[in-house]
């Protein structure tokens, strides 16, 4: 039993949890005020503990919103919630994905680096989130060049993360919390310390000698193309012993894979079956659109303006001023992604989701990779990890979705751990931290799609200020000081306010510096404050995924001037409004004769109203109701 007390009416809502017969069944008793709900029994094919989990975040959800529900609406919200907990062999559709980055989440060996057995201590706190799934950034055999993004063994952890055995423990315990497990695939390109690229580099005609781009020299012994390298210069490096040039999209230490070999499909098809064999849930595919290039070797056209390095002027970075028409997002891919997810059908309730970073064309690639059900589950891309937090920009990205993605799926980010952490970017003031931290959290939630939420991002953090001599990651180091580089995002999570390094580890130092106003916000202080950043997440988990519009209902805009963002969700018959305002002053919203008879539902943390037919909106808020 857990009584949650309702401080609106001072009731109590009590659900109960009994085992029936026959095994695998529960019945469930609710009370909510004087209205009591006897439910059948009925067949939950999942752990006890990820139902008795649902139970307290959708009864989290009822206590916070302050809903009001009949007797038959609780008990829908219930059969929904259980819906999502497990039993759906498409649960990544609408999921709630937290993503770890393992090196900064929790070490527990001193010696500064985060390791699997410190996320495994940990996942009882991503569980209370009340989230669908975790996404582990790479934790394979690496020289760690690139953080990890730089694989020497795709089948295998790496001693500083700690074994196999931990994976699997670890793993084992997110199943039992009612996680799923999604892992990152680093497939486009390998380590040079790879035994795939020693072999190949070693002569023109060892067995793996096409397994990467290589190419000849143009007269002039300059490179093949004018591809450019994301992370600096040209896209060629000159190999002494082939006497050719090998392709890196990235660092000259990550050669690009040739995927128009069939042998290295086959290789790298063979790495995704070895995770699935072990039970992982999931995947997401980084760069998915680089795994291919032109065979013929193309020059890539100028480009004014191109959006794929996220918060980056086209100055600072020179590759922003090519159109990349043949260094990446080739036809051939669409063969591969089919090859790949018929892998995945074949292993029962498996996902993944796809990073897209394509510029302008972004959009229309997700599309083209999602549609059909025979590719990808989803994916995502750049869109709102830019610095734009308008309701005008938000718009269009989600108008532009609406229209071009037909029958594919979304994964929504705002922060991840390759772009400044989107309270800085959304920011005007440091007051409005929790307010922006807020809002932003209520927006995602509500919108279409899926979602992914980056460690710390539930506390509210900032990107942290670093020093140049404290910087780690080679794209800052190459781009100081225009850009600070990818570090100022990755800086250890902070969970107890009183202890050194805010007890991410027992050590004397740590891989990158923990702010001290990191540090205030931990996940211990905040527990102990009644409203907090972290409150506000759990709530609005819980609220999200107590509608099943919001999980993946239908999204219908409506028209308001610029400064506001107006949509409905529907699916079945229940249809929610929502009305942001996301400036920095106070906004009113007339509400269309059809929509005279809402009924308004409170969101913690938002003070709109509703008067007389008109929604009242202060600076950076949103209203709800129902339709």
């Amino acid at each position: 039993m857990f009584p949650f007390s309702d401080m609106r009416k001072g009731g109590r809502l009590v659900p109960q949890l009994g085992h029936c017969n026959p095994p695998n069944f529960w019945g469930l008793c609710v009370t909510n005020y004087e209205h009591v709900i006897e439910i059948a029994p009925i067949a939950i094919k999942i752990p006890f503990k990820t139902l008795l989990r649902t139970v307290w975040l959708l009864s989290v959800a009822f206590c916070l919103t302050g809903l009001s529900l009949a007797g038959t609406e609780l008990y829908e919200r219930y059969m929904l919630m259980i819906s999502q907990a497990g039993i759906r062999s498409d649960w990544w559709r609408g999921a709630v994905i937290y993503q770890v980055y393992p090196r900064s989440f929790q070490d527990t060996t001193g010696d500064g680096l985060g390791d699997i057995k410190g996320i495994t201590g940990r996942l009882g706190h991503i569980a209370s989130l009340g989230v669908d799934a975790i996404w582990l950034s790479p934790f394979f055999t690496s020289p760690m060049a690139d953080m990890g993004y730089d694989v020497s063994d795709y089948c295998n952890v790496d001693p500083m993360f700690g074994t196999l055995a931990d994976f699997d423990e670890m793993m084992t315990e997110a199943h039992r919390l009612g996680l799923k497990v999604i892992i990152d695939q680093v497939i486009s390109h390998t380590s040079d310390q790879h035994p795939w690229f020693i072999e190949s580099r070693s002569s023109r005609t060892n067995a793996k000698a096409d397994w990467f781009v290589w190419a000849d020299p143009k007269p002039d012994g300059t490179a093949p193309t004018n591809w450019l390298s994301i992370f600096g210069g040209p896209g060629w490096e000159w190999d002494g012993v082939r006497k050719q040039y090998y392709m890196h999209n990235f660092l000259i230490s990550q050669p690009d894979l040739n995927f128009h070999n069939p042998d290295v499909q086959d290789a790298m098809l063979d790495t995704v079956k070895f995770w699935l064999d072990r039970g992982v849930d999931g995947f997401r595919l980084d760069t998915v659109n680089y795994y291919f290039h032109d065979k013929q070797l193309r020059n890539n056209p100028p480009m004014v303006y191109d959006t794929d390095g996220a918060g980056m002027e086209t100055d600072t970075n020179p590759y922003s001023m090519q159109n990349h028409l043949y260094d990446k997002t080739q036809p051939e891919n669409i063969d591969f992604l089919k090859r790949f997810r018929a892998l995945l059908d074949s292993y029962e309730g498996r996902a993944s989701v796809g990073e897209v970073g394509d510029g302008p064309r972004s959009l229309n690639t997700l599309a083209l990779y999602t549609t059909g059900n025979d590719k990808l589950h989803m994916c995502y891309t750049f869109d709102l990890l830019g610095p734009a937090f308008s309701a005008s920009y938000i718009r269009k990205v989600m108008q532009t979705v609406l229209d071009t993605v037909v029958n594919g799926w979304v994964c929504w980010a705002f922060s991840n751990h390759d772009v400044i952490r989107h309270v800085t970017r959304f920011i005007e003031t440091p007051e409005e931290q929790d307010r922006v931290a807020k809002i932003s959290a209520t927006l995602i939630a509500t919108l279409r799609g899926s979602i992914c939420l980056y460690q710390g991002e539930e506390l509210g953090l900032t990107e942290a200020e670093l020093s140049f001599e404290d910087l780690r990651d080679p794209y800052g180091i190459r781009f100081w000081p225009a850009f600070k580089g990818r570090d100022g995002c990755r800086t250890p999570m902070v969970w107890d306010s009183a202890k050194p390094h805010a007890g991410f580890t027992d050590g004397s130092k740590t891989w990158l510096p923990v702010p001290a106003e990191h540090a205030v916000r931990a996940v211990d202080a905040q527990e102990k404050l009644a409203v907090s950043v972290l409150a506000h997440y759990r709530a609005t988990i819980a609220f999200r995924k107590s509608h099943a519009a919001l999980i993946d209902g239908d999204m219908t805009f409506i028209e308001t001037n610029q400064d506001l963002l107006a949509f409905e969700r529907e699916k079945g018959g229940e249809k929610l409004l929502f009305v942001y305002n996301l400036t920095r002053e106070p906004q009113n919203f007339t509400l269309p004769k059809r929509l005279a008879g809402v009924m308004p539902v409170n969101l913690p943390g938002f003070v709109s109203t509703l008067e007389g037919g008109v929604v009242k909106l202060d600076a950076i808020d949103v209203f709800c109701a129902r339709v």
